[in-house]
């Protein structure tokens, strides 16, 4: 029999994921402990410390600057202008002034306090979103595509998500008794029916998008959902599995994986998958190592023909084989006719930081001042952009002009690759990351935009993904390049994905110090533009030419072994 984790021991005793957690959060002080410290993910927040200041408070004898990251659970990246002024007040109040978009379309709090962060999970309840189980091993925030297209198709998407989003949560009242206050009712049922008392052996995630629109990387979730339409009618959904992104560095046996299209399900049977999905890893994932814990392992391990057969008797009924998925990109920022009268504005966000910059540009007073003044609503999206939707045309000038006064960048005024960049928090924040990632976003993509330029590709549709540490928050793996903290000051490489996110990248080069990254696709960019095909993405003219060509091209520099 497999020894559980320590973790599943935990979930185990939590007493439905409440723990010591009301306790701790009463006692004061400025951290919690290593139970505390698993259990609060279920809810939303994940403590961190400052890491800037960690090395020099221990050789002062000072104890480490703790803080919470808060996450904001919202399917599909809707928000109402109301909701946004919430927590534009909220990052005032509980955090550090900022807000951060995630690339699963959520919001992301920093820097709160262990004080602040019971009243900062009721301001987000008073906006009606939540933040319980935007983290812990549950299915967490349904990605659905941001495209606000005011047709049949994308309205079913989007209410799709909500009824997702509904039907997933934990029966649990713990969330609301532990932040909320609530009255503990011992008539309340709480048996945790889909997920087991001990919940998943490691988070879930889902995404749902229609099959021209694969702005939210769909294959790269536990279970993508790809809805089939004829004009404005539903045919029904191809369900993809086992995608997933986090590997460790030096452990093969970790590695991301894309998913599987394995089935094709009629319009009033996407609850019955999901649910089959869902159960299929609540009893096969593996609850002893957690770095092995995710669908992708469950499905590699036992092979793709145990899985259909398997997924059948949860879901009961044999399998539909899927048809071939087409996938595309749409471009979502700038202008666009919604189809209804009114217009979207998508905003290009840097590293998905809202925040007022200290070069003048002030995109959270901008983003404040609309909300107050217009009758709009915001959805974000998973390249970390904003798309103000619902415009009246008479409304199109003002709001333009009154981003304009406040100096923020709109989408002409950018690169294709700084519009598609993406890049996780990491340092200082994140304990999990090896060296920096938002921090360098801009020095990256101002390097590569001057590589593109020399090379005569500068209007070339290109997507960089840059993270901190291995774990793919940004998606690394599955755009043209990810740039991957390998240790302090150094990344992997990866190249050779595609920008419609159907092909994982390879490791190219590793251990590349920061100040050598970009000089490293100098040879690189040069040889896609005098080799490359007509139109012939960066990505797909690294796989076409393989890795042996292109580490000659790279000066024959640290092999990807």
């Amino acid at each position: 029999m497999t020894k559980l984790s320590a973790v599943e021991t935990m979930k185990t005793e939590s007493h439905g994921l409440r723990g010591r957690l009301a306790e701790e959060l009463a006692e004061g002080g400025i951290q919690v402990s290593e139970d505390a410290y698993n259990l609060l993910k279920f809810h939303g927040s994940y403590e961190q410390f400052d890491r800037d200041t960690a090395t020099w408070r221990k050789q002062h004898g000072q104890e480490k600057e703790y803080q919470f990251m808060l996450r904001v659970r919202m399917p599909g990246g809707r928000l109402t202008p109301d909701q946004y002024l919430g927590l534009d007040r909220l990052a005032d109040d509980r955090a550090n002034h900022t807000i951060r978009i995630t690339t699963r379309q959520g919001i992301q709090f920093h820097g709160i306090l262990k004080g602040d962060l019971k009243p900062a999970i009721a301001a987000v309840n008073h906006t009606m979103l939540t933040t319980m189980s935007a983290c812990g091993d549950v299915v967490r925030n349904i990605m659905a595509s941001p495209t606000p297209r005011r047709d049949a198709a994308h309205a079913r998407i989007e209410a799709d998500a909500r009824l997702l989003s509904e039907h997933l949560k934990v029966k649990s009242r713990a969330y609301y008794q532990i932040f909320l206050d609530e009255a503990p009712n011992p008539e309340l049922d709480e048996t945790e029916t889909l997920y087991g008392p001990t919940y998943l052996p490691r988070k879930f995630k889902i995404g749902i998008t229609t099959e021209n629109d694969n702005t939210i990387d769909v294959l790269t979730n536990d279970l993508g959902i790809v809805a089939h339409f004829d004009g404005d009618v539903l045919r029904g959904y191809t369900a993809c599995v086992g995608g997933g992104l986090g590997m460790t560095h030096n452990k093969p046996r970790t590695y991301p994986r894309l998913a599987t299209p394995i089935a094709f399900v009629q319009p009033d049977q996407l609850i019955a998958i999901v649910d089959a999905t869902i159960k299929l890893q609540r009893d096969h994932g593996d609850r002893g190592d957690r770095r092995r814990a995710r669908l992708k392992y469950v499905i590699d391990d036992r092979g793709l023909p145990w899985m259909r057969e398997t997924l059948a008797q949860y879901f009961g009924a044999p399998l539909a084989e899927p048809p071939a998925l087409k996938l595309g990109v749409p471009d979502l920022l700038g202008w666009h006719e919604q189809g209804d009268g009114l217009w979207w504005l998508g905003v290009p966000v840097a590293a998905g930081r809202i925040a007022d910059f200290p070069d003048g540009a002030e995109l959270r007073t901008a983003l404040r001042a609309i909300a107050q003044g217009f009758p709009i609503n915001y959805t974000l999206t998973p390249q970390q952009d904003v798309l103000i939707t619902d415009i009246a045309p008479d409304d199109r000038t003002r709001i333009e002009d009154l981003l304009r006064r406040h100096h923020v960048a709109l989408a002409e005024q950018l690169s294709p690759m700084a519009q598609y960049a993406l890049s996780c928090p990491a340092l200082p924040t994140c304990g999990l990351a090896l060296t920096e990632a938002e921090r360098m976003h801009a020095e990256m993509v101002d390097g590569f935009d001057a590589l593109l330029t020399k090379h005569g590709l500068s209007e070339r549709r290109i997507s960089v993904r840059i993270t901190g540490c291995p774990n793919g928050c940004a998606r690394t793996y599955a755009g043209d390049i990810g740039i991957v903290g390998r240790m302090p000051g150094f990344y992997a490489l990866f190249v050779g994905g595609d920008f419609e996110g159907t092909r994982l990248n390879f490791k190219l080069l590793e251990k590349v110090p920061h100040a050598a990254v970009i000089s490293s696709f100098d040879p690189l960019f040069e040889a896609w533009a005098r080799e490359g095909h007509a139109n012939e993405g960066f990505g797909d003219y690294c796989s076409r030419v393989g890795i042996e060509k292109l580490l000659t091209y790279a000066g024959g520099a640290r092999s990807a072994a």
